[in-house]
């Protein structure tokens, strides 16, 4: 399987099951409804987990753009096979988010805040200020990404066949610890083309894409996976 491919299948069923427990936990009616903070955040480390363990034979299951930048600074990953990665992560997330769409096809009438079905899609901050909103998504993508090139140097957890157990709990973690402020987003795909999804599709009563604060999960994760990777090349030469 190509990569491109890979990434498309493997970022697909990571968007396709934590934006689905956002809208299981948010949206009304659905039986998950009112299920919480702990669901949602397990709900995202299982998705990462299947992700993982469906492609990481034929691509490594990036599934962020932000981990796929910094595995290039580090040289992991050559930089001729970026774009394909990219557009991969970025299709898989889209086609993701409108599985979730159509899968939650009935709640989205009975729903009426429209922050709730925006929030299906995309992260926003509890408290709106840019600067510490980017320095958390910083954090939590760095803890990601340091993480994953750490553990992962060791061959015999390399060798283990743990890796997207061990990437989901890391994921798992990071929003116990630090999703409060932003939502964790921690990846670039992940918010920016479910966020086009929702502003493209017909959602009845969907209001805005919030578009001023989009570029903070993007640029935010990426600073903190080059951090990350130049951090790793430091410290485990």
């Amino acid at each position: 399987m190509s990569i491109f491919g890979a990434e498309t299948i493997g970022t697909g069923l990571l968007i396709l099951l934590g934006d689905g427990v956002v809208a299981a936990v948010l949206l009304n009616h659905s039986k998950a409804q009112n299920g919480g903070w702990i669901v949602i955040t397990w709900g995202w480390a299982m998705g990462v987990m299947v992700g993982v363990f469906a492609v990481s034979q034929f691509s490594g299951a990036h599934l962020n753009p932000a981990v796929t930048f910094g595995f290039a600074i580090e040289g992991r990953t050559p930089w001729s096979d970026v774009p394909k990665y990219f557009a991969g992560e970025f299709s898989g997330a889209f086609i993701g988010a409108v599985l979730v769409y159509l899968s939650y096809l009935n709640h989205w009438r009975p729903t009426e805040d429209p922050g709730l079905k925006l929030a299906v899609f995309c992260t926003a901050p509890a408290i709106r200020n840019t600067v510490a909103n980017i320095i958390t998504e910083v954090i939590g993508t760095f803890v990601l990404v340091f993480s994953v090139l750490a553990i992962f140097a060791d061959k015999a957890t390399a060798g283990a066949g743990l890796g997207g157990l061990i990437v989901g709990l890391i994921v798992l973690g990071i929003g116990l610890s630090l999703g409060g402020p932003t939502g964790y987003a921690i990846n670039p795909a992940r918010d920016l083309a479910p966020r086009i999804a929702h502003a493209l599709l017909p959602i009845p009563g969907k209001g805005p894409s919030d578009w001023e604060y989009s570029w903070i999960p993007v640029v935010g994760p990426l600073i903190g996976g080059a951090i990350a990777a130049l951090l790793f090349k430091w410290f485990y030469p």
